[in-house]
Order: structure tokens, then C-alpha cells, then sequence
């Protein structure tokens, strides 16, 4: 990663996104001192225009940034960083600098489904989902199956309760199902997007 801080006096723009919702945090400047402590330490530090300092995110409140990846623009002088916030963003208090909320739980699908992948890769034993993988597609798509009978049965009973917990269920295992046939949950997301042109 080759970062242009000539270009910005030597210091470059650092967005903040959740690594986990997608929402963006924050906008801090880092230099290349910043960025040195902030891979080392795990956590996301900066470069303080007001305190001309080297300044971790949290080092006040306790609210860090953990860090999880680094990416550079096209022109090489803005960084994304994806960090997991362990608090409140804002000094004032809210999730984000921009007063948005940072709780949507859509994002977890993504994050379930790089684990579900993560498991077929490596077979960990005593995974409930490795044992599925190892059952083979004919279980996972009965599985697939039952837990749609069940949120149908549970929807006109109107018990609204389980129908949470088992289209829990047959969201868990339809992502085991894709995982096993290698189609990605975008790819899913992309046939909806396009129906709805």
C-alpha cells in the first residue's frame, strides 16, 4: 500500500467505517507514524491537527476503535479503515460522528456467512455446521426444508415469537445451503436488486 502524503502535507483523510454494519464512523488525518502505531496496536490511531499529537481513538473515553483492515483510494491520498467500535463513536456521546445510529443487524448475515465458509473450509470438529457439510447437500436441503414448514406452521398459528426464532433457523441453514452450492449471499442479494428495476 503506497500512500501519497506528499500530496497532503503529510497528513491523509482516514475514514472510519464499521466493520461489521458497513456505517461510517468517523473522519480522522493520519501520518505515517499513525498508521505505524495503528497496525501495531490494534487500535485506531490518529494524527490530532489540535493537539499536533499522535491520538488513539478511545484513549480518553475507553470507547476504541479496534482495527480490522486498511484500504487505499484510487489517487492513493484517503484511507479506508474497517474497525470494530467498542463504544460510542462521537465525543458527544452518539454511535457515529454524523448522528446516525450504528445498530443495524443486517450486516451480521455477512459476517454469518464468512463464518459458515469459514467452517467449510476448515472442518472444525464438534461444529454444527461442519457436521452438516459432512451429511452433504441432501440433509442441508432437508433442513432447509423443515425450517420453512416450521416458520409457515408457527406464522398462521400467530405465535410471533417463533416465528422469529425459526426464520432464525431457515436463514442459518439456507446460508449453509448457498455455502455448500458456492453462491454468495450477494449473488442472492443481486437477483432481488435486479427484480426490482
Amino acid at each position: 500500500m503506497k500512500i501519497d502524503f506528499e500530496k497532503t502535507n503529510g497528513l491523509v483523510p482516514a475514514i472510519v467505517q464499521d466493520a461489521k454494519t458497513g456505517k461510517v464512523l468517523m473522519l480522522g488525518y493520519m501520518n505515517e507514524e499513525a498508521i505505524e502505531k495503528t497496525r501495531e496496536s490494534g487500535k485506531v490511531t490518529f494524527f490530532s491537527r489540535s493537539k499536533k499529537r499522535l491520538w488513539t481513538k478511545g484513549e480518553t473515553s475507553g470507547n476504541f476503535l479496534q482495527f480490522k483492515s486498511m484500504a487505499i483510494d484510487c489517487d492513493q491520498d484517503t484511507i479506508l479503515i474497517k474497525a470494530n467500535p467498542t463504544g460510542p463513536v462521537c465525543h458527544t456521546g452518539q454511535d457515529t460522528c454524523f448522528n446516525e445510529e450504528n445498530n443495524t443487524g443486517i450486516a451480521f448475515l455477512s459476517e454469518l456467512e464468512g463464518l459458515i465458509k469459514e467452517r467449510k473450509k476448515n472442518m472444525p470438529e464438534g461444529s454444527y455446521t461442519t457436521e452438516l457439510f459432512n451429511e452433504g447437500i441432501n440433509k442441508i436441503a432437508q433442513k432447509v426444508g423443515e425450517e420453512a414448514v416450521e416458520v409457515v406452521i408457527d406464522a398462521v398459528a400467530n405465535n410471533h415469537e417463533r416465528v422469529k426464532e425459526e426464520s432464525a433457523d431457515l436463514l442459518y441453514h439456507l446460508l449453509v445451503l448457498l455455502a455448500a452450492k458456492d453462491i454468495g449471499l450477494n449473488e442472492v442479494v443481486d437477483v432481488l436488486q435486479k427484480r426490482h428495476k
